[in-house]
């Protein structure tokens, strides 16, 4: 088994080829091993992940952007919307509150806890202190952390990408995502050494090269160090940090 290391003196708590039901690791949190490759700690979504296949981060529930909010002043460590919302008990925990208009747009603070809410008013609990004060008129989107809930990338991108699966890993469990160096990664068409790639848009957890049109327009994951074959798996040099 390959080594795990973190960026300083760590100690690394779940194997690479390991899952679990329960977090051993912070979400996001990032390791390397000692051939150069790097990982991030992530859950499932509520489908199982594939061995080889491209994730993309949960869909963002856009209910819950642009929210209305009360004003809060510089050093509080919360944020009450004044619109309605719908959200389950710490749906956003280790998400982000990102200011998205008018006073302190431009910061974001990281989201520790928050209550369940049902077409109600929600208090977001902070890790960070306001630095900006906020007003009403300031508006907040409320953003799930991009490694909690990740799911097979789809043809139809619903997010960002957030890594290549290590190995099949159970709904809802946590466990890696690959993120940088050599990957297997399932190919959806022929492609010469040296091609960027991208997520495809006709086989879910697939990547396909660049010069197929429209996926020209979608963020580059890595680059193909072998010639590739259609519906094979193929080695990626990935470059998602």
């Amino acid at each position: 088994m390959s080594q795990l290391t973190g960026t300083g003196p760590a100690v690394v708590a779940q194997g690479l080829y390991e899952e679990n039901v329960v977090a051993q690791h912070n979400l996001g949190e990032l390791v390397h091993s000692n051939d150069g490759r790097a990982f991030r700690y992530c859950k499932a979504g509520g489908s199982a992940l594939a061995a080889g296949k491209l994730q993309q981060s949960s869909a963002q529930d856009t209910d819950d952007h642009n929210l209305a909010i009360a004003a809060s002043a510089i050093g509080a460590t919360t944020i009450v919307t004044t619109g309605t919302v719908t959200v389950t008990a710490n749906q956003y925990a280790d998400g982000f509150a990102v200011i998205a208009d008018d006073a302190g747009e431009g910061y974001m603070y990281k989201i520790s806890s928050h209550a369940a809410a049902t077409a109600a008013v929600v208090t977001i609990n902070l890790a960070d202190d306001i630095v900006i004060a906020l007003t009403t008129a300031t508006t907040v989107d409320l953003v799930k952390n991009p490694y909690d809930g990740v799911i097979i990338a789809p043809t139809t991108i619903s997010s960002s990408p957030a890594g290549v699966a290590v190995k099949a890993l159970t709904a809802s469990y946590f466990g890696w995502l690959q993120v940088s160096g050599p990957c297997s990664v399932l190919i959806d068409q022929t492609g010469t050494v040296g091609s960027d790639v991208v997520a495809s848009n006709a086989v879910a957890g697939a990547v396909e090269v660049t010069a197929d049109g429209a996926s020209e327009i979608l963020s580059v994951v890595g680059t193909l160090m072998v010639a590739v074959t259609n519906a094979e798996y193929g080695l990626v040099n990935l470059r998602m940090l």
